[in-house]
């Protein structure tokens, strides 16, 4: 069966950063929480880092940033559904 390619939205990118950079965890142990390759997440990281400042993600309404209690349940969500469609 050939996996599916799936699809971020910009606001959930700047969102897995965020946590990056607020928490100050290793990319690879964020990427893990929120079932994502850390490459794929890396990307979206550097990707943040080589914009000049003017043209960076902007930043989110959440008064702060995800937790990673919050970040866990996603990540614990995203699985299950992935289990459910494979169904």
């Amino acid at each position: 069966m050939e996996r599916q390619r799936r699809s971020f939205t910009e606001e959930y990118k700047r969102q897995a950063v965020e946590l990056v950079v607020s928490s100050r965890r290793t990319v690879t142990s964020v990427a893990k929480e929120l079932g994502l390759r850390d490459s794929v997440l890396r990307r979206w990281v550097d990707k943040l880092r080589q914009e000049p400042a003017s043209a960076r993600w902007r930043p989110t309404t959440q008064v702060t940033p995800m937790s990673a209690d919050q970040a866990s349940e996603i990540a614990r969500l995203r699985q299950e559904t992935e289990r459910a469609r494979h169904l």
